[in-house]
Order: structure tokens, then sequence, then C-alpha cells
């Protein structure tokens, strides 16, 4: 098992109680923070408005296996007892439906309507390691290619970031393996770890910017003992060795570039639904396309930017047809792009281990057992 990334170094860490992490939220709605957090939602832990406390999933966690998801009570109160549900942060940066522009008929030609540049200050409560670093993989699509995306990049800059260390993980968790977590390290104003033991239930909360120190001195956090930063250490270590996945990526690019026509993609393509739930919960997946419709008086126009997949068959439409036609190619250049060319294209890997795809495949398609078959008979098979 790959080594798990060692705490930053931090100046200060401090110990918040409930009440003081009540006190927290309520310091972010005081300076007109919108807070989105976990909250108990059609049968799952999904992200949602929430005011306080009492709205995050006080005693609930997952249980979670390829195709199986549902939720089970916990017997010790923990308020992030649960691993990741089926929504990232991916829908609050990069909307499943954005609006470009609206136009109306007028006399002289039409007119369009301008859209708003200003979207809500968001406080993201309960962001874990690996959708920080999804985050992070998004900023390099949308920021820092060579067309900066104008609307991810509004609301990237109205984001206050409290994160989560993981003191459980998910049956489909494999973050371990990709280098993404369980641990926060970047990308956070805010990091706690949740205490439920001998000592009571806390919080360990490490400051990641100069507002999140002030926000913790402002809600009467006080310094941590080095007991209780063991003890926090400690949960994290627990969770990194729970693992319920687990990926070889050594030369991961390679071993995909060189099993392009490998069996294992007719076997896997014969389960696929082609549903485009993988690519729908992966929180890096940024397919898209451009929607236009009109009323039925041809009096208003809008365009709009939505989520695609992949998976669809007039995704990879040219004229003429689609280039990928088949499941098996669908698929192969889906995991083939997650894991192995868009490091070619972005530097880094699309996947972060956070189990979604496995989670909600309908038929239980599992990404790393995927790769280890191939892996498995790599250079093996007659003219390899």
């Amino acid at each position: 098992m790959p080594e798990v990334a060692p705490p930053e170094a931090v100046k200060e860490r401090f110990l918040l109680s409930v009440e003081g992490l009540e006190a927290l939220l309520a310091a972010l709605r005081g300076d007109g923070w919108r807070l989105m957090g976990p909250t108990v939602r059609d049968g799952a832990i999904d992200h949602a408005e929430i005011r306080g406390v009492g709205d995050l999933p006080r005693g609930m966690t997952e249980v979670q296996e390829a195709g199986t998801y549902r939720l089970a009570r916990r017997e010790d109160g923990a308020l992030f007892g649960y691993a990741v549900g089926p929504r990232s942060w991916k829908q609050v940066l990069f909307p499943p439906k954005l609006r470009l522009f609206r136009a109306h008929r007028t006399e002289e030609g039409f007119e369009v309507e301008p859209e708003s540049t200003e979207p809500p200050r968001l406080a993201l409560i309960g962001a874990r390691s690996c959708d920080l670093h999804a985050i992070a993989v998004q900023d390099r699509t949308f920021l820092e290619s060579p067309f900066k995306d104008p609307d991810y990049a509004a609301r990237r800059e109205r984001l206050f970031v409290v994160a989560v260390n993981c003191g459980q993980a998910g049956g489909t968790c494999f973050c371990v393996s990709m280098r993404t977590g369980p641990r926060a390290t970047f990308g956070f104003d805010v990091a706690l770890t949740e205490l439920l033991d001998e000592g009571g239930h806390r919080f360990l909360a490490e400051p990641g910017s100069e507002r999140g120190t002030a926000l913790l001195a402002r809600v009467g956090a006080i310094p941590a003992q080095e007991p209780d930063a063991r003890a926090a250490d400690a949960v994290v270590e627990r969770t990194a060795q729970s693992m319920g996945r687990a990926m070889d990526t050594t030369d991961i690019k390679g071993l995909l570039y060189r099993n392009q026509e490998h069996p294992r993609w007719d076997e896997v393509a014969a389960r696929c639904l082609g549903c485009t739930n993988c690519t729908l919960v992966c929180p890096t997946c940024f397919c898209s396309t451009v929607e236009d419709t009109t009323d039925l008086l041809g009096g208003v126009a809008e365009r709009s930017r939505r989520w695609d997949s992949c998976f669809t068959l007039d995704h990879s439409y040219l004229h003429g047809g689609s280039v990928r036609h088949a499941t098996r190619s669908r698929y192969r250049q889906w995991l083939t792009h997650k894991v192995a060319s868009w490091w070619d294209q972005f530097g880094t890997s699309g996947c972060i281990g956070c189990g979604r795809c496995i989670t909600w495949c309908p038929v239980g398609i599992d990404i790393t057992e995927e790769v280890a078959a191939i892996r498995a008979t790599d250079g093996a098979r007659p003219g390899a």
C-alpha cells in the first residue's frame, strides 16, 4: 500500500467543540456565505444548502459496494461519519446546465439579454481530500488551459472551503492508491478531523489560509494539545489502512496505451449499459454540449451549456457519423483518458480514487478491477 501523504507543516492546531462548529457555521452565514454541506436527502447523503449543525447527517453512514449504496445508522453520533455521496462539488463549479445567453426578437433584429456574472458566495462544508484534488484537476481544465472559462473562474473565486479529513473509508474508495487522501493537504481554509473518544465529541481544526485562521480565532477555538493531535493523526491513518479498493498505478499510462486491443474491452462492453452514470458522478469529467432552444413563436431563443458524456453516441459525432460507434470504444476512451491520456493533456491523473463510478454503476463495473485484469495479462497475449 502506498504511504499516506504526511500533513503539511501547520503552525497551530486548534480544538472546536460541536458548539464551536455551530458558531463557525453561524459566523460564515453572518459574513454572507451560503452554506453548502452534507445532509440526508432522497435516501443518500447529498450536498444541499444547510444552516447549521442540525442539518448535518448526524449518526448516519453509507454502505457502498459495486452497484450498491445504502444508508446505515452509526452508534456514535458522528456528523461526518461517511465517505462520499453520489454528488461531488462539480455541480457547484461546473453546473449541469448553464444558460450562456438569451435573445429576444425586436423590430430591428434581436436583442441579447446579458447573463449574471456574479455567482453566490458559497462555503463548502465537509469537502473531502479526494474532492479537493478533483477541484484542482478541474482548475487545470477550466482555468489553466489556453481558454479560461469565465463562469468557472467567477464561481471558483467565491468559495470558502471547510474540509473534513476522512474518518471512514468507503467500500469503493481507493484514494490512497491515487495519493489524493484521506488527509486534506491543500485547497482549504479550515480542515477538520472529527474525534469521538474518551475526550468527547470534538474537532481538531487546522487553518489553511489567513481567513481560516481569523475565523477560528473569532469562534474561540483553543490551541490543541499533543494528545488531540495524535488522536487526529490516528484517525486518518486508520482510514488509510481500510480502503475498500486499491489500484496499481505503476506505468498505468503505458499499460493502457499498449493494450488498446485487449479482449477485456469486449468483456466490459458486454456488461456496460452506456447509461453515463460513471461520468455524471465523476468529479473530474467535464464533457459538455451546447443546446439551442426557441419558444413556439420564435420570439425568444436561448443557448445553454449542459453536461454530456463520452458514452453518448452523439458526443463523438463528426460529419457522417459517430467516431466511437461501439460501447467497447466508448468505455475504452473513458478509462484510457481518465488514468492515461489525461497525463498527456493536463499533467495529472483524471481519477482521484473516490469510487463513485463503481458505486453508482448499475451493473457494478469496477475501474480498479478492469485495470487489474488488463495488467494481469499484459504482454502475455499472442502478438502483444
